[in-house]
């Protein structure tokens, strides 16, 4: 016999709504979805004792929980033999009902005339996504994620009459969301665009009276109010590990007429407590493919790393060993002798290059110049050209210069982690050089996308680690590539360590 009965009924598309009458098991379904936040001693909140370091998905206080973490609640009532009711009847209701699937025609997307053959992949998320009209979608950057978007968009809009907002993290990737909706609809006389599709980014209007789909940075509009939102039967987040943050987190709570939920992404970074929230807000994960099966099929570039591990000297060993991470950084993304090795690998390279930093004005724009006065030459008239990207470069500008890169073969491209490591397609790309130390797996997989889709040539990415250890103290950044190493083997990538003495 079950010991209780947990009843879960749906409050809107965002959340769900449990009882219990065993309010001792509720507590233990509360401990069950509470979770410390990864590196959460090192949060000003935790170290003012403000906070506990802990998230927790299920509200005690008006006993609801994200939608999307259904199938959890269901193996928390299995194990614990515990009868569960689902009270609402998805057949007589305007909402999902979890973990329902529905039976719809899946032959409507191949009518519709797009440049491209879908590959099997791409079928089998378009399907999945209608037979569950929800669920985070996690496949690998430059696997057409956006192909996927467009196409779960269209099939929204042909049979329903709410809107669809798309959320992206940047700018850039507004106009390139939109850019490649053009693409899609080019061939279609039914569909077009300009007079379906409104971008919202920093000062452009946050709606628009006959437009359909909004495609707008989360930045643009999670100050706006709960009723702003109420406007959307399709949500869409892409690059959707992002979502974490309060405020991204918000606007999907806000959307709870969105009977469609989608988040896309190429990668997770490996937490429990990640994977749940955009679960939560999402639906269940769905593995689509890998970069691995995407490269042996020979739809992706071949990728090589070479970790070069630059030697300090005894001097600068000693002088580092005592200081603290943020220090350690400093240091290093200021060292005279490591921008200019970075300099000369970049120049060295044959092809496209882009050169990845954190730090704008104290790493970013000094190796910039750097590179730019040695690629100009004595004259000021070399026949390279090297572009800078930051935050600081307007959208539209960030896009020209991408652009231009496809159509040239020989650039050198110094720009930040946050403008181009997440969602930007840099089609004509063949080396990468990680100018500054990062162990976030999030960051790493989404810069290595940036040089995987197809060219004549195989991509060569360039980890430059250091090595600031003395005696048995390893240097924080040393500790990093180490964990480094440990996502390329775990994606299968082939890497080499070659060690380099600085000079």
């Amino acid at each position: 016999m079950p010991i209780c009965n947990i009843t879960v009924k749906v409050k809107n598309n965002a959340f769900l709504y449990i009882d219990c009458d065993d309010k001792g098991i509720l507590h233990e379904l509360a401990e069950y979805f509470t979770f410390f936040v990864p590196n959460y001693k090192f949060t000003p909140q935790f170290r003012n004792k403000m906070w506990d370091g802990k998230i927790r998905l299920l509200n005690m206080r008006d006993q609801s929980i994200y939608a999307g973490l259904f199938g959890y609640v269901k193996a928390f009532c299995i194990e614990r033999n515990i009868k569960l009711d689902t009270w609402d009847d998805p057949s007589t209701i305007k909402y999902n009902h979890p973990g329902f699937v529905y039976d719809d025609d899946m032959s409507w997307f191949e009518t519709l005339p797009i440049p491209h053959i879908l590959r099997d992949y791409q079928v089998e998320a378009i399907q999945h996504g209608i037979r569950t009209r929800s669920g985070l979608l996690v496949s690998p950057t430059a696997s057409g994620k956006s192909l996927i978007i467009y196409l779960l968009m269209r099939y929204f809009l042909a049979r329903e009459e709410d809107k669809v907002l798309i959320i992206v993290p940047t700018t850039s990737l507004v106009k390139q969301m939109y850019g490649d909706f053009c693409k899609y609809a080019d061939n279609d006389d039914s569909f077009f665009v300009t007079d379906n599709c409104h971008e919202i980014m920093a000062g452009l209007d946050k709606g628009h009276k006959t437009k359909r789909v909004y495609i707008s940075t989360w930045q643009s509009i999670y100050k706006m109010q709960k009723g702003y939102f109420q406007q959307f039967g399709m949500v869409i987040g892409d690059e959707a590990h992002g979502f974490k943050a309060k405020s991204l987190t918000s606007i999907l709570t806000k959307c709870t007429e969105a009977r469609y939920r989608f988040g896309l992404t190429g990668t997770l970074d490996g937490t429990q407590t990640h994977k749940l929230v955009l679960e939560g807000l999402f639906g269940p994960h769905k593995n689509i493919t890998t970069s691995k099966a995407l490269i042996d099929r020979g739809d992706l570039a071949n990728i090589s790393i070479d970790i070069i591990l630059l030697k300090h000297n005894d001097e600068a060993c000693k002088l580092v060993k005592d200081m603290k991470y943020q220090d350690e950084v400093d240091w290093i993304v200021t060292n005279d002798a490591r921008n200019k090795f970075i300099k000369n690998l970049a120049l060295d390279q044959k092809g496209n290059t882009l050169v990845l930093f954190q730090y704008v004005e104290k790493h970013g724009e000094p190796l910039f110049r750097l590179i730019d006065e040695a690629a100009k030459g004595l004259w000021g008239i070399g026949k390279r050209k090297v572009f800078f990207v930051s935050g600081k470069v307007p959208a539209d500008i960030r896009e020209e210069i991408r652009a231009i890169t496809e159509t040239e073969k020989d650039a050198i491209l110094v720009c930040s982690y946050g403008t181009f490591s997440t969602g930007v397609n840099i089609v004509n790309l063949h080396n990468i050089i990680f100018a500054s130390p990062s162990k976030s797996q999030i960051r790493v997989l989404q810069s290595i996308g940036r040089g995987l889709r197809k060219t004549k040539q195989d991509t060569i990415l360039y980890d430059i680690a250091d090595d600031l250890h003395w005696k048995s103290n390893k240097n924080y950044t040393l500790n990093h590539s180490g964990e480094r190493v440990k996502i390329y083997a775990k994606e299968k990538f082939k890497f080499k360590i070659h060690e380099v003495k600085l000079l």
